[in-house]
């Protein structure tokens, strides 16, 4: 006759004072299965996912590779999940006709959340102006919060060397950009959609741009106004005239207009098209060399023919 109780076998110490939360902590700390359709984007991602010639590629490497390189995401209460890092494999990983991709589901407060995802993005060979500047101040905001809390309700997730730093400090050592550079980066921020849309389109040049941040959000308005009016982009020097007259008080359509208007010295030695002025004439495998020599075999063409006709 067998023993009753003979195959009861005793709970370990750690599993009889294992809370709910700590099981379900060990569950989420490793690489799962999510369905793409409980993924969701980071609040505010400053980093855009669009559809061009690298997207294509990972689309294909996707389609015959699947996903290599896990996306990180953290729980939702309402049961998504917040991707961190990976929004272009999640986008690629959908066009490739994928319904699940591998995660590393993590918890994290927004914070530190919002640090990894910046850092994680900056890794980026081609990022516009305008990411890097609403990454950098995203993360310089987060690291203040956590700057200002006891290293305890950090939870281990903040450098101490921050403690007794300015976070534009801590953030030109890791980016390689300088602390000056990192502010004129977030300066950008301060500049209008229409605005900023302008210096990632390479109309307007860094320097200028960080000088109209300044401006007031009408006063640009009325700076893009005079901008158009007059066909030519600001030089550092008119865009420092600008913000000057802001800050006096004087800005006026007007007075951007008689700015903007002026001859620049270098303009006197050339004359310079717009890409998009060009690019509807060639066939969109052209480079800018290739424009070029073909602009100007076509002008020595029109020079001999002139001659011809003046010899009539």
């Amino acid at each position: 006759m067998p023993k009753r109780g003979g195959n009861i076998s005793l709970t370990s110490y750690d599993d009889i004072f294992e809370t709910d939360e700590s099981r379900a902590e060990s569950q989420l700390e490793r690489v799962q299965s999510i369905r793409l359709s409980v993924l969701v984007p980071f609040k505010e991602h400053p980093f855009k996912v669009v559809d061009d010639e690298a997207m294509l590629r990972t689309t294909e490497s996707i389609a015959q590779y699947g996903v290599l390189t896990p996306l990180i995401a953290r729980p939702l209460e309402d049961g998504s999940y917040e991707i961190i890092s990976g929004h272009r494999r999640a986008h690629a990983a959908e066009l490739a006709g994928l319904t699940e991709v591998p995660v590393l589901v993590r918890r994290m407060d927004d914070d530190a959340a919002t640090v990894l995802m910046v850092d994680s993005n900056l890794q980026r060979e081609n990022i516009l102006p305008s990411e890097r500047a609403y990454a950098y101040k995203m993360k310089n905001e987060a690291m203040k919060r956590q700057a200002g809390r006891p290293p305890k309700e950090n939870g281990g997730q903040l450098d101490h060397n921050l403690f007794g730093r300015k976070t534009v400090e801590v953030i030109a050592g890791e980016s390689g950009d300088s602390v000056k550079q990192v502010q004129r980066f977030i300066r950008l921020t301060y500049l209008t959609p229409e605005v900023l849309d302008m210096v990632d389109q390479k109309q307007i040049s860094f320097n200028p741009a960080v000088e109209l941040s300044y401006l007031k959000a009408e006063e640009q308005e009325m700076f893009i106004q005079a901008m158009d009016e007059v066909q030519a982009a600001p030089s550092l020097s008119q865009a420092q005239r600008l913000k000057k007259l802001s800050q006096e008080g004087g800005f006026t359509l007007n007075a951007a207009r008689e700015i903007m208007n002026e001859v620049k010295k270098g303009d006197l030695e050339r004359v310079t098209f717009r890409n998009e002025q060009l690019r509807k004439y060639f066939p969109r495998s052209y480079t800018t060399q290739q424009m070029q020599n073909t602009i100007l075999k076509l002008l020595d063409q029109w020079q001999k023919k002139k001659g011809r006709d003046q010899e009539r």
